[in-house]
């Protein structure tokens, strides 16, 4: 990614021009930009073909393919400089790029450029290379077929398309062999049987040591279909099993390490055993096609940490992986071993032994620094001696490498062997001599960490960790778990002295008073607490070889717990499904088999919820239901549920009469499929699935997520160029489902009209969601919600609930100072903040997330409660504007919900100029907004404090607004839409 830095030279002239037209591209800059840094002046004949075969298939290409995707202007411009460019380009060069890309220069430069531009064959052919190409055979050949007109040759499959996609499940020594598992096919190449099938792992070494060829042979391995992006492919038999004998490998580098020490000798040096290198690869034979490529792609765990083998004392063969994730067998000598670590005074000693050599000078190196060493020749070798002082350490707080560089011969990696790990205590810090996945040592200095001696997995499916963690700091200790997006979950670690332990239940994790399952992802671990730092977790390495990383199924969730770059333990979650979903292959069968058949099927009276995809139980959905569970309703009701979300309430769970129990479909589930071609009604909130097509016998309620105050659907700039975009036909297909939309108001209903090309029925009931704001009696409701928010009774609540940005979604920070709003308003205000879903969670100092442990923090005195409190992933919003005293938003349609209230809003409109200039707005908030509109976000902190006073100011507008855009908004808006749906068909 671009950084607006001027970018290092690196000594290859043709990785710094494509390096640099890369970071223009990243930064958007034009097409003839990105031409002139790929420029050939000064290069060889062999240079100007590597630099033209990376940049045709880099950035020039990804240039190509966004401007087909645009307007006919842009693509013209990019037609006209690519013509010029290709010229100067070898022929050789073009014929070897993949197979979609040949063929779009073919049509650069050989077609009109006018009537190129004006057509659509470029963008037919970037949207059908956007998923895997079918794949045809003509005789022995393989051809892509794809939606342009061309010469036949240049649709024929080269080695750029046929590369073999691998992945590696278990790598272990059996019977002194090592043994290597996994599967490996070429893409659209169907694997069904053995026959006409064959894969063999070659070991390649340096330069002229001969290669080896491995026993290999195919086994039956479905995981590969299932995990394949090719609709209609099957790799059942694509899984391999290779086995590799030492004894190969030793030959081999002995023949290399004679050579070597004879030319040392020449050069009257002593020979030193040296270290051999094979790179694996993997050569696939598969139904008249054959490819090569490299073995990489280890899974997560076990995998990625493989155990070496001891083939003769000093000797060990060490499968290890490259950064990037490919496959090496290594031959390595154990030139330096570690013997005992220690602290002295204020140095840590290091000891070791360099077995088979005299030596009597040298010096260490850790990491890249050099530094003294003491060498005494013993008998069988070298005993070493390394001091490194304790306040070094702790100053660099850097994993580092120990070498040994005895004088006149190589540097050596000092290796662990049968060396015990060392954990030196030095304050609150620590410092640790551990081995690394190859057994080389590694010298740290760090924080004191909390480590992982022994993890167990409950009947219940919950998950004990316990190990030690010797901080000097007695206070408490959470668990954090964190997915990479964001989203976060604490949990009170116990302690007892230098050990800890804490319990956690993936299935039921705690959150605003309830629970929830861990969404599906890799879930970090880290230890937080004791002065606000956080200190990662890591599994002891005495228990890697244990650790019991299969997966643990709850229900329909499947939970691994895993080491991953050798000792990071990582949560990974994931949904539990049956085999024939899996995959492109089972989502094809599911679309184009099942829901056909099954939409061929009669009705059942059943109405299917689905609110933001399934993400929570909330909006209207959530509402329309539970007035319909109050009216004794007890036709079937189906809630989708995307990734165990929410477990949506019987009717006793909502204190009503017992007898009526939801069911719950799983999203993307057979049954999803089937409730979906069956119901009679669908409610629904957001755009459908693209699969999904309503029968004629089907009502589908469409009450969308709120009244646009944003421009929406075919009101937004793009959807109106020409060509039409993807997403306008996508949008007409939506519509064509809806039976019946329901608004908030008047102006509601002639937005959405005309945004969405709606010609059907409009209900403009008022809002169900907003039923409970407009409650006279919700004061034991309220309450509820504040005690799950850990809110305490007498304290303000300001609600701030900015929209999204289509510019900056990946942006987590806050433009509000958390510390000057606590300064301000703190003593008895509690802000609550709410980010959007399509937004990454907000990560800022002091924006507290709510657990068992955070939300309320004894402090020496008395009990100190947060002051701001995440509530990005409180199931729903209603809830909130229920406590909420004041709301703080900017162009969201959470102030339409909010009007109900009356209470006051202040609008923070810190990028209204861009914002209405890139996305576009339906109301002037200048004008029309019911509060303060303010550009800083110390204004806003001060209208929040003095909001009493200006509040009156807005009191005419805000009675407006209200009659304008909430005018039914009275408390039975649901039960209007459940009398218009569902009463006329009971």
């Amino acid at each position: 990614m671009a950084t607006g830095a001027t970018l290092a030279r690196t000594g290859d002239i043709v990785a710094d021009r494509l390096r640099a037209a890369q970071d223009l591209y990243d930064r958007g800059e034009p097409l003839d930009a990105l031409i002139a840094a790929v420029h050939s002046t000064g290069l060889s004949r062999s240079q100007r073909r590597r630099l033209h075969a990376e940049a045709l298939n880099g950035p020039l290409a990804q240039r190509l393919e966004t401007a087909a995707r645009r307007d006919a202007t842009r693509l013209r411009h990019a037609i006209d400089l690519l013509r010029d460019y290709l010229a100067d380009v070898d022929p050789s060069v073009k014929r070897r790029l993949p197979v979609a890309r040949r063929l779009a220069y073919h049509l650069v430069e050989n077609r009109d450029p006018a009537l190129l531009a004006q057509g659509d064959e470029l963008a037919n052919l970037v949207a059908a290379t956007a998923e895997p190409s079918k794949r045809v055979r003509k005789g022995l050949a393989w051809y892509a077929d794809l939606p342009v007109s061309a010469p036949p040759s240049l649709f024929r499959l080269r080695g750029a398309d046929l590369v073999p996609v691998t992945e590696v499940d278990d790598i272990s020594w059996q019977g002194g062999r090592l043994r290597i598992t996994g599967h490996a096919y070429l893409v659209g190449l169907s694997v069904r049987s053995r026959r006409f099938n064959r894969a063999t792992v070659v070991l390649r070494g340096p330069r002229w040591v001969p290669p080896i060829s491995t026993r290999t042979r195919r086994v039956y391995r479905p995981e590969a279909t299932h995990g394949a992006g090719e609709p209609g492919c099957n790799y059942d038999w694509a899984g391999f099993v290779a086995e590799v004998r030492p004894w190969s490998l030793r030959w081999r580098a002995a023949i290399r390490a004679a050579v070597h020490g004879a030319k040392r000798l020449l050069r009257r040096r002593p020979a030193v055993r040296d270290t051999t290198t094979w790179r694996a690869d993997i050569v696939i034979w598969s139904r008249g096609a054959r490819a090569t490529g490299v073995l990489r792609g280890p899974v997560m765990g076990r995998t990625e940490r493989p155990a070496g083998l001891r083939v003769r004392p000093g000797w060990w063969v060490r499968p290890a992986w490259t950064s990037d994730r490919a496959l090496q067998i290594v031959l390595q000598p154990t030139r330096a071993e570690l013997t005992g670590a220690r602290q002295v005074d204020d140095q840590i000693e290091l000891t070791g032994f360099l077995p088979g050599t005299s030596v009597s000078k040298g010096r260490a190196r850790l990491g890249g620094h050099r530094m003294a060493a003491d060498f005494t020749p013993v008998e069988g070798g070298t005993s070493f001696k390394v001091a490194v002082a304790v306040s070094a350490l702790l100053k660099e707080r850097d994993a580092r490498r120990l070498w040994i560089e005895p004088k006149g011969d190589p540097a050596a990696p000092v290796m662990m062997e049968s060396a015990a790990e060392t954990h030196i205590g030095v304050d609150r810090s620590e410092i640790t001599v551990l081995r690394d996945r190859r057994d080389r040592v590694v010298v740290s200095a760090h924080r004191v960490w909390p480590v992982i001696t022994s993890a167990e997995w409950g009947d219940d499916g919950a998950l004990t960790l316990s190990g030690s963690y010797p901080d000097t700091d007695p206070g408490p200790r959470e668990l954090v778990l964190r997915q990479r997006a964001g989203l976060s979950y604490r949990v009170p670690i116990e302690r007892s002295g230098s050990e800890f332990s804490v319990r956690l239940a993936p299935t039921a994790m705690p959150r605003f008073g309830g629970t929830v399952a861990l969404a599906s992802g890799a879930w970090s671990l880290s230890v937080a607490g004791g002065k606000g730092t956080t200190a990662p977790l890591r599994v002891g390495h005495d228990l890697l070889d244990t650790l019991d990383e299969g997966a643990h199924i709850v229900g329909d969730r499947e939970h691994r717990l895993v080491a991953t770059r050798f000792d990071v333990p990582v949560l990974v979650v994931a949904e539990h499904q049956p085999d024939d979903e899996k995959g492109a292959g089972g989502l094809w069968a599911l679309r184009r088999v099942h829901y056909p058949a099954e939409r061929r099927r009669e009705l059942r009276d059943a109405t299917v919820y689905v609110s933001f995809d399934g993400r929570s139980y909330s909006d209207n959905a959530r509402a329309i239901y539970e007035e319909r569970l109050r009216r004794g309703d007890d036709r079937e009701h189906i809630w989708v549920v995307k990734d165990g979300a929410f477990v949506p309430p019987d009717s006793a769970a909502l204190g009503l009469d017992p007898g009526i129990v939801p069911t719950v479909v799983r999203e993307g589930s057979r049954e999803h499929y089937t409730a979906l071609a069956r119901s009679s009604h669908i409610i629904t909130n957001t755009l459908s699935p693209q699969w999904f097509r309503a029968r004629e016998d089907q009502i589908c309620v469409q009450t969308w997520h709120g009244t646009p105050l944003k421009r929406v659907g075919g009101d937004q700039r793009h959807m109106s160029r020409e060509p039409r975009p993807a997403a306008w036909y996508r949008q007409a297909a939506e519509v064509a489902n809806w039976d019946l939309l329901v608004t908030q108001s008047p102006w509601a209903s002639e937005v959405l009209r005309r945004a969405f090309g709606y010609g059907g029925e409009i209900v403009e009931s008022g809002y169900p969601r907003n039923d409970v704001l407009a409650y006279h009696d919700r004061t034991d409701l309220a309450a509820a919600v504040r005690r799950s928010l850990g809110v305490p009774a007498g304290k303000r609540v300001v609600l701030y609930a900015p929209t999204w940005r289509d510019h900056d979604r990946r942006s987590s920070s806050l433009r509000l100072d958390l510390a000057e709003a606590k300064r301000v308003l703190g003593r008895d205000h509690v802000l609550l903040v709410r980010g959007h879903m399509m937004q990454t969670p907000p990560v800022v100092p002091g924006l507290v997330v709510p657990g068992p442990a955070s939300l309320v923090r004894p402090g020496p005195m008395s009990r100190e409660y947060p002051f701001a409190i995440d509530v990005t992933t409180y199931p729903d919003m209603a809830d909130l504007l229920l406590i909420a005293d004041v709301l703080i938003t900017d162009y969201s349609s959470v102030m339409f919900d909010f009007a109900v209230t009356r209470r006051p809003m202040v609008f923070f409109g810190y990028d209204l100029e861009r914002y209405r200039n890139t996305r576009g707005l339906y109301l002037d908030l200048r004008t029309q907004a019911p509060g303060p509109l303010l550009s800083e976000g110390s204004d806003v902190i001060e209208a929040v404090r003095l909001i009493d006073a200006l509040s009156g100011d807005y009191a005419d507008r805000y009675e407006g607004f209200v009659r304008t855009y909430a005018p039914r908004d009275d408390g039975k808006a649901a039960a209007r839409l459940v009398d218009h749906v569902f009463t006329e068909t009971r």
